[in-house]
């Protein structure tokens, strides 16, 4: 049993070196500039955590573990940051802020601030441990609602593996700091936490190095040309095009796996379809450039001028007016309601 401390930091060495190098090959990469940003602050964090908790040192004293502890307590929240970009969904800042705000108030109330009073520990604790459980679950919930929407399958495995296995890790070592303490923990614990942590990192690690570009791509840029398909293809295209003019984008809540089902045909077959011969990464952005044609034709036809745009968003299948005008925001460069607005003058 005395060697179990050993064993435990030199696997976390080995974890810290795997993470150093998987932060260093994407911000290295040609992904988009937030995203390489947001992993590599997930990164730091993650290194001041396998180091700060470390049973090989004792760092709960003095000023020298500040620092590091404050970046350790910031993983849950950036996780979930790095989640949004991850999964390209839309950051919601103000809460980002709010959570951050807590984390450093909690931080420096421990770190420097606190008493001893009993009832001020325990509710800035509580806080403390909303903040730190909350990132997670919402990150993990992210990684679920998302999972069938990347058409990319080894961009796919990538986010289920890392955000998954990084969120049960995570909400793992706060159970185990609720009943131990951040400086405390059963050893076999920690060996086990040490040793998944070594496992994940070199999982991620691998396949960062394969170098796809189908992993960590820039989704500004254009996709490739369309290949030519094979006659199974074709007849799979003509089918998936008939039911798009049917109108079956316009359903809400419609998935991949829906379609496929629709279609009656193997969803790993219609994914290959929409990704490697149509050129579309994600589901969603096959669904927008549907549905936003239509919104182009509902928004210029003068019998549907005071259809209201949130009536219009419901109907193209969009759960509430906002990702809709998200959605077509990025695509015209214009909002719904300024681009009717430019319409009917230039017809005027």
């Amino acid at each position: 049993m005395e060697s179990l401390p050993l064993i435990d930091s030199v696997m976390r060495l080995i974890t810290i070196g795997q993470m150093a190098l998987i932060a260093m090959v994407i911000g290295r990469g040609a992904a988009p500039r937030r995203f390489r940003v947001s992993a590599v602050a997930l990164m730091v964090s993650l290194i001041a955590f396998m180091t700060v908790s470390t049973p090989l040192f004792d760092l709960s004293e003095g000023a020298c573990w500040r620092i590091p502890e404050l970046l350790s307590q910031s993983a849950p929240l950036l996780l979930w940051v790095f989640a949004h970009y991850l999964f390209e969904r839309e950051l919601p800042r103000i809460a980002v802020v709010a959570v951050g705000v807590c984390v450093i108030g909690c931080w420096t109330y421990f770190s420097w601030l606190h008493t001893g009073n009993a009832t001020a520990l325990a509710v800035v604790g509580t806080v403390q441990r909303v903040v730190q459980f909350g990132p997670v679950v919402l990150a993990l919930r992210i990684a679920i609602s998302q999972w069938g929407n990347d058409l990319v399958e080894k961009r796919r495995l990538l986010r289920a593996v890392f955000v998954g296995l990084v969120g049960c890790m995570s909400l793992a070592e706060l159970i185990k700091e609720v009943f131990y303490g951040f400086f405390g923990s059963p050893p076999l614990f920690a060996i086990g936490f040490a040793a998944a942590g070594m496992v994940l990192s070199a999982v991620v690690g691998a396949m960062l190095l394969q170098a796809d570009p189908d992993l960590l791509f820039d989704p500004a840029k254009p996709a490739a040309p369309t290949p030519m398909l094979t006659p199974s293809e074709q007849v799979l295209k003509a089918k998936l095009d008939a039911a798009m003019a049917g109108g079956i984008h316009r359903e809400t809540g419609l998935t991949i796996g829906m379609l496929a089902s629709r279609l009656a045909v193997p969803e790993h077959r219609l994914r290959a379809l929409i990704n490697q011969r149509m050129g579309h990464r994600n589901f969603a952005a096959f669904l927008n450039l549907h549905r936003i044609a239509d919104a182009r034709v509902m928004l210029a036809d003068p019998t549907l001028v005071d259809l209201p745009i949130l009536t219009i968003a419901m109907d193209l299948g969009y759960g509430s007016v906002a990702p809709f005008n998200r959605a077509f925001r990025d695509t015209i460069g214009q909002t719904p309601s300024d681009y009717r607005r430019t319409v009917f003058v230039e017809k005027s």
